[in-house]
């Protein structure tokens, strides 16, 4: 049996498209003496794993350090698309299977638990993910408008992209639900004078945007809040709301309410943009081969991932108008090489950094599991297995004569040219 299982990891080996050699718990190795990537195995469990195409389980073992890795992230990820058994978006569509997963959704996103699960992923440690963000920390896709883009530009010119989407004007009241470190809170007000509202559930970035608008001396028309969306008074609606990589987080069973209280919050006739990322598949939460598992557990707890066909569905439930939708798939796999390979040539600092806040055993750990994360969510884009979708959409003020075209029942022109001005 032993060898039966050697003999298929041989095989599976040479069908990759990477050099990849493996060395065996009793210090036998299988493959190339000059191989791209090593993997060196520690438990036999961990073995069967890899011949078996649980990519999922394979990532475990490297967090908890059952398995280790020796070469380039891109390479390794080039070897994890070959070994995956099958397409990672096929899902389960039998009736009973999509009322369990309505079910769990639905009960994995109380006000509590959404608030422990944001706080899980971005309360790591401000100083880790400032190591490989931009200077801004912007933590969502970028916008490369030109070949060779750095990423700090490519990041500034995404939120400028947003900004000119919405068509933000001076005086406007804005809201950016789930607004990070406040990039995008501070580029509104800075470069487009609207009156900003931001709010989070991280109490690390809270405290971080609020030290930023007491530098900057924008406490006159800035704000950051530590509240739940669901919790925002309505009775003054807002001209523009943006949510940036946030509905990722409400869960498929919430997503109706979410819409709805989008919709309520916005004035008739403004405008709101989603920013987030998407199912490849039409009905898969998350991705298969155990990779979904791997990210719950590790990375993002609660997170669920719906087709865009599903999220239009749910907006225009909500009385929201679809009026532009635009795909940036490539530019998020490009933003996450960008943040993986900041990274990967800043690991000492990474480690001395998660140390400090929590302990060197702790510190292995979550560094290996965002070196896992952010090269295979790289990956996953490029793949076609997730997507990044920004809609923008309006509440209809149901008054045709309105508008610059005769019916538009809303601030939206009806024409992209506003949105990529020559310069501005």
């Amino acid at each position: 049996m032993h060898s039966s299982l050697h003999r298929k990891i041989e095989s599976r080996l040479q069908q990759l498209p990477v050099p990849v050699a493996l060395v065996l718990p009793a210090g036998e190795t299988i493959g190339p003496l000059q191989a791209a990537i090593t993997l060196r195995f520690h438990d036999a469990v961990s073995l069967a794993r890899l011949a078996a195409g649980q990519i999922g389980a394979l990532g475990e073992a490297v967090v908890e350090g059952r398995v280790e890795i020796e070469g380039r992230m891109r390479d390794l990820f080039a070897v994890v698309v070959g070994l995956l058994p099958g397409n990672p978006v096929d899902s389960d569509t039998r009736w009973w299977a999509r009322l369990l997963r309505e079910t769990r959704s639905r009960a994995a996103h109380s006000r509590a638990r959404d608030a422990a699960q944001i706080q899980f992923h971005y309360d790591v440690s401000d100083d880790f993910y400032a190591l490989w963000l931009d200077p801004r920390r912007v933590y969502s896709c970028a916008y490369y408008r030109e070949d060779g883009m750095a990423l700090a530009r490519a990041q500034e010119a995404k939120l400028d992209h947003l900004c000119r989407k919405l068509d933000l004007r001076p005086g406007e009241r804005f809201l950016d639900i789930g607004a990070g470190w406040g990039g995008l809170l501070l580029w509104a007000a800075e470069h487009y004078g609207v009156d900003a509202t931001g709010i989070t559930l991280s109490r690390n970035q809270h405290a971080h945007v609020q030290r930023l608008i007491e530098a900057k001396g924008l406490g006159g028309r800035v704000r950051m809040e530590l509240r739940d969306y669901r919790d925002l008074d309505v009775r003054r609606p807002f001209d523009k709301i943006a949510s940036v990589g946030m509905f990722e987080h409400v869960g498929r069973a919430r997503m109706p309410q979410y819409f709805a209280t989008v919709a309520g919050l916005l004035r008739p006739g403004g405008m709101a943009l989603n920013h987030g990322i998407t199912a490849g598949g039409r009905d898969n939460p998350q991705l298969g081969a155990g990779m979904g598992d791997f990210i719950e557990k590790y990375i993002f707890p609660g997170g669920e991932l719906l087709h865009v066909s599903r999220v239009l569905h749910d907006l225009a439930g909500a009385g929201l108008e679809m009026v532009d939708v635009e795909n940036l798939r490539p530019h998020y796999a490009r933003t996450l090489w960008d943040w993986s390979d900041a990274l990967e040539a800043r690991l000492d600092a990474a480690h001395a950094v998660l140390s400090a806040a929590g302990g060197a055993r702790k510190a292995d750990r979550v560094l290996r599991a965002y070196r896992l994360y952010l090269a295979g969510s790289a990956a996953s884009f490029e793949q076609g297995w997730i997507a990044l979708h920004q809609i923008l959409a309006t509440r209809p003020d149901g008054a045709p004569e309105t508008g610059a075209l005769r019916g538009a029942q809303s601030d939206y022109p009806f024409r992209r040219d506003y949105m990529y001005p020559a310069e501005r």
